[in-house]
């Protein structure tokens, strides 16, 4: 009886343990990094306030709201790098994609600021101040 008893505990514990284990590998897979050249042309970055509306932010077309930023496939931001420093208070000079999002890199190719992924072709970051900075792709 005794022998039956340790044999079904031990098999909750290892069945709870499977579980967690399978869990957590199945949810690593479904984040996926983008190749660099997927996430590489041109995108709008879009400068709000957290209750605003990004879409009526880049219809009032004033340059101080909106950019074009241009994410190089060899992992270099191009031209709008001025631009959005202006907005991160840092001279961004690089970027790399991230499974959850994208990453900007400042000079000694460290991160500066993170995008979330929100869907594909659109990515946002709240930066210290409580603004918010949309990067959503261009179409051509």
């Amino acid at each position: 009886m005794i022998n039956k008893a340790f044999t079904y505990k031990a098999m909750a514990w290892l069945s709870a343990a499977f579980i967690m284990i399978s869990g957590a590998t199945s949810m690593a897979s479904s984040l996926r990094l983008e190749e660099p050249s997927v996430l590489a042309g041109q995108w709008q970055a879009t400068l709000s306030t957290r209750g605003e509306d990004p879409q009526a932010q880049k219809l009032q077309d004033k340059p101080s709201n909106t950019c074009l930023v241009e994410l190089q496939a060899d992992k270099v931001l191009g031209k709008g790098a001025d631009c959005l420093g202006a907005w991160l208070e840092e001279v961004p000079i690089g970027w790399f994609p991230d499974p959850d999002g994208l990453s900007i890199t400042g000079k000694e190719g460290s991160r500066i600021q993170f995008f979330s992924r929100q869907r594909d072709g659109l990515y946002l970051t709240t930066l210290k101040s409580g603004l918010v900075i949309t990067l959503e792709r261009s179409t051509p």
